[in-house]
């Protein structure tokens, strides 16, 4: 990993516009899914996004890469602007940002054998002109596939094999950044590991940075250098993985943290505090005003109905919203304090 910078996202903003029914009239409401969030990774970095289904993790991926268009903000690859870049204008990102789905399944066309799948991206970018199979079976070989298997289809593969397919077809150009959502939730635990290691393999070896989306705090613990945890399209706690993981201040970092799954309870430990948070997930539609996340914290007070908690270091002496070098420890909450008392060994079994 190096100081450079390599992806940049400033205030980025995505609102799904519709109509819906109230009564006897059709009204115009919004879906705020990602609503104003920063962060910054560097070359060969890992910043793993966490929170629960609906926050806006999804979609932030798909932001990034370019597959759906920013409602506001600034994207900035390498130093270049491109939140609005036409289609034409993309193929240079389409290669130094690649995508994993979660979906191994679906992610892969049946109608193409591996060989098609894999050699496709190097002809639309024109790399390895006359020498494509032997660069599809180094592919294969690199994910721990048999390069032999070239000219089989996905459906003669298991789902782990089809995702390290899947991985495969994101390395074939070559990317400088890989945006992961989610690529191991559907596969059994045995197989999560032994993909995840792959991953971990890939990025070591060949300094890739990523975004790894998940909802697993072991597997974002042991992959990932920086922690975002987002909540109703926002980022509440952003920082290194060992400042997160060991000492949460927001409280819903410490709600999820206290779910986790603690293996020092088998081994004869007193069990950890549990934090169990009441009611639902407010809707993204008409989220609460202030804190989105007071509804369900037992911190609220008034301010937290009346103003919004900027994203701030809680032991900086002035507040500042830019996410700084240093292992930084960001969160977004007016009565944010340390919790220690929750630390858990939620490592992934690798």
């Amino acid at each position: 990993m190096t100081d450079q910078t390599l992806l940049k996202v400033t205030d980025l903003q995505r609102h799904f516009p519709f109509r819906e029914v109230q009564g006897l009239r059709m009204v115009r409401a919004t879906v705020k899914a990602v609503d104003g969030i920063s962060f910054t990774v560097k070359e060969g970095q890992t910043l793993g996004l966490v929170g629960e289904s609906g926050c806006g993790k999804s979609t932030t991926s798909r932001l990034v890469t370019r597959l759906d268009e920013p409602t506001g903000g600034k994207i900035e690859f390498e130093g270049r602007d491109i939140t609005h870049l036409k289609e034409h204008e993309l193929r240079d990102i389409r290669r130094d940002v690649q995508m994993i789905f979660q979906d191994p399944y679906s992610s892969l066309n049946p109608r193409h054998t591996v060989g098609a799948i894999l050699s496709t991206p190097l002809r639309v970018h024109g790399l390895h002109k006359g020498k494509e199979k032997a660069r599809v079976q180094q592919l294969l070989e690199l994910v721990g596939l048999n390069p032999e298997h070239i000219n089989r289809y996905p459906s003669e593969f298991s789902g782990g094999q089809r995702q390290r397919i899947g991985i495969a077809r994101a390395l074939a150009v070559e990317p400088k950044l890989i945006i992961a959502d989610e690529p191991v939730s559907a596969l059994d635990v045995s197989i999560q590991a032994q993909v995840m290691n792959l991953l971990a393999s890939l990025r070591n070896d060949l300094n890739l940075a990523f975004i790894f989306v998940a909802h697993d705090l072991g597997v974002v613990r042991h992959f990932c250098d920086q922690v975002a945890v987002m909540y109703l399209g926002k980022i509440v706690e952003y920082g290194d993985k060992k400042k997160i993981y060991e000492t949460p201040e927001h409280p819903y970092t410490q709600a999820l943290l206290s779910a986790a799954p603690d293996i020092n309870v088998a081994r004869g430990s007193a069990p950890k505090e549990r934090i169990r948070l009441v009611g639902d997930v407010p809707s993204p539609i008409d989220p609460p005003s202030g804190c989105r996340f007071r509804t369900r914290c037992w911190k609220a007070q008034d301010i937290c109905a009346e103003q919004e908690p900027p994203l701030v270091s809680a032991t900086a002496d002035e507040a500042t919203r830019t996410f700084r070098e240093g292992g930084i420890h960001l969160q977004a909450c007016h009565f944010a304090e340390v919790k220690t008392d929750l630390v858990a060994e939620v490592e992934h079994s690798v």
